[in-house]
């Protein structure tokens, strides 16, 4: 009875034991599925960085100059909208599944808006591509949480972050070298055999579990109510502010009503997910407490800042300093090659320091100083001038792309994760949405005051005059070119001056964070397969030490570990009985 106890007790200790995240050895499978990872994310960033300098071009060769917003909208929408949805289906479906089926539906709308033979059709194409690159990019973030606990995360972490950048620094040059070389087409033709390297990668090493259970056992689970409601009320807000300022005034009804409508579902989905909903899409719990709701607004802030960045600065050069799409691309890269070593530093020095809050301190700074300082931008200002403009916002926006992951996630229980990355990620694509738009009204309205009447007078009414003038610049005659060089660039000015007051929201967030002890644990429902059978030998070959070092016969240890329902016993078995083959009694 003794040794039975002695038995039972090492085989209890050691299956507890092997529930430890943090001791598990990360061999080729987990590097394996972080390439996976990473491939599929740099897919959806390249799409989104790409598509600044070609849209210039694509609006004048579809001429949709009162449209054109809706390409870059379609898919903020799109991705917006089924961002919980996507978070809600890898929890109950599984990652890998999901991840594929993101894939296929990027490279369905990549081949559509690549054949679009017209504005609407390439708005619907957008939509499609956006469920896919929002799924991705949502998706990267669970799946780096399920291998790695969070306060191991911060390199890998900035590795992800380090990769969307090195997609901020290829991206423009390459859609200015395609528009000018080649056609826009190939803007969207380019992700189809990137998307077919993916999914084979995703296939197969992305060996991560799948929740057991029949496929209408799991489609039961969803939030079909939850989804609809915050589906429609984004759709209808991103509507209202994709008409706002540039095809209809503010104040208008086609504006108003959307918007206001779109709003009011959004809190109405909030209630619902908090009272009514029983497998909430959204749980209350990820945002009644301070830290975290104070870390979704930081995030949402940022998204306003780096998507302006991210959209205007390259056609600031193309109006201002007449660059070529290439150029204006080549023109980016300060700002794309420090936003990946500040991505990675600002992750890095939260894992070695164990606290966010300095990092995030940092990162507000500098953004909100940045963009004090490229007001100061002028069509006429110096190379050394432009390029240090950019670094410093460059630097503070890297350090935010995944710094307010962590005060996000610090107070919540490891099962909370996917659900508040899926929160995250729509906090983030949603303030990105309000970006393009907020950035787009001033621009329109500024141009409006500053350009001469009669030049205004030739654009038709509700066009956006932004895209519609720059292919014009370099054919105006002097005075008129440098007036509207000057023109856009006081405009551009009044945008960054815009964001600095934006980024003091972040700034005011920063006094609500705590500093909470990040968990060194991660949900063992969704980790590696090659995990549990580490977890299994690794028992299965203590147990065998114990039974050598003991003098329990095979039988009574036998019984023991059946009665505990261990798992690989045959091996275990195997292993003592060519050992004590004369303790069988």
């Amino acid at each position: 009875m003794k040794n039975q106890e002695t038995a039972s007790a090492s085989i209890e200790t050691i299956s507890s034991s092997s529930q430890e995240p943090t001791s598990f050895k990360k061999g080729t499978s987990f590097y394996m599925s972080f390439l996976a990872i990473n491939v599929t994310l740099f897919l959806s960033a390249l799409d989104v960085t790409i598509i600044g300098t070609a849209l210039p071009t694509i609006t004048a060769d579809l001429d949709g100059a009162d449209n054109f917003v809706w390409i870059g909208s379609a898919y903020s929408l799109s991705s917006t909208a089924f961002l919980p949805l996507s978070a809600l289906i890898a929890d109950i479906f599984g990652r890998r599944p999901t991840m594929m089926i993101c894939i296929i539906f990027f490279a369905l709308g990549s081949a559509l808006a690549g054949s679009a033979q017209n504005m609407t059709w390439l708005i619907a194409a957008r939509t499609i591509q956006g469920i896919g690159g929002g799924g991705i990019t949502n998706l990267t973030d669970i799946l780096c949480s399920d291998l790695v606990p969070l306060a191991e995360r911060g390199k890998y972490q900035g590795f992800l972050g380090a990769v969307w950048s090195l997609a901020s620094v290829v991206g423009p040059p390459m859609g200015g070298a395609i528009v000018q070389k080649a056609s826009w087409r190939w803007i969207f033709y380019i992700n189809l055999p990137l998307t077919g390297i993916a999914f084979l990668i995703v296939s197969f090493y992305l060996r991560v579990k799948t929740p057991e259970g029949s496929v209408l056992s799991k489609l039961k689970r969803i939030d079909y109510i939850g989804n609809a409601i915050v589906i429609s009320g984004t759709a209808l807000a991103v509507t209202g502010l994709t008409f706002a300022g540039v095809r209809f005034p503010w104040n208008s009804a086609q504006v108003l009503a959307p918007l206001i409508i779109g709003l009011i579902l959004i809190v109405a989905f909030i209630y619902y997910e908090s009272k009514v909903a029983r497998e909430p899409t959204i749980p209350w719990d990820i945002i009644n407490n301070r830290t975290s709701l104070a870390s979704f607004i930081m995030t949402a802030v940022h998204g306003i800042i780096s998507i302006i960045m991210v959209y205007y600065l390259p056609t600031l050069f193309q109006a201002c300093f007449l660059a070529s799409p290439i150029r204006s691309g080549v023109d980016f890269f300060p700002s794309a090659f420090f936003t990946a070593p500040s991505a990675f530093l600002g992750s890095f020095a939260i894992q070695v320091t164990k606290k966010y809050r300095p990092t995030n301190v940092v990162g507000w700074i500098l953004t909100v100083t940045g963009c004090g300082i490229l007001s100061l931008m002028r069509y006429n200002s110096s190379v050394a001038q432009w390029v240090g403009y950019q670094i410093i916002a460059a630097i503070g926006i890297g350090i935010l792309f995944t710094s307010p992951m962590f005060p996000i996630l610090a107070p919540l229980p490891v099962q909370r994760t996917a659900a508040a990355l899926g929160f995250f990620a729509f906090c983030r694509s949603f303030a990105q949405t309000w970006g393009i738009t907020i950035g787009s009204t001033i621009l329109q309205n500024e141009l409006s005051k500053r350009l001469p009447g009669e030049f205004i007078s030739q654009f038709p009414q509700g066009a956006d005059i932004v895209f519609s003038l720059i292919p014009k610049i370099p054919t105006l005659e002097e005075p008129l070119r440098t007036q509207v060089r000057e023109a856009f660039a006081s405009s551009m000015s009044t945008v960054w001056k815009t964001m600095a007051g934006i980024g003091g929201a972040g700034i005011i967030c920063l006094f609500f964070l705590e500093e909470i002890p990040m968990s060194g644990f991660t949900d063992e429902n969704y980790g590696l397969h090659e995990k549990t059978r580490d977890v299994e030998e690794r028992a299965i070959e203590a147990n065998y030490r114990h039974f050598l070092r003991s003098d329990i016969t095979l039988s009574s240890f036998s019984e023991d570990v059946e009665g505990i329902g261990f798992p690989g016993l045959h091996v275990l078995h195997w292993k003592v009985a060519r050992s004590k083959k004369t303790l069988y009694s």
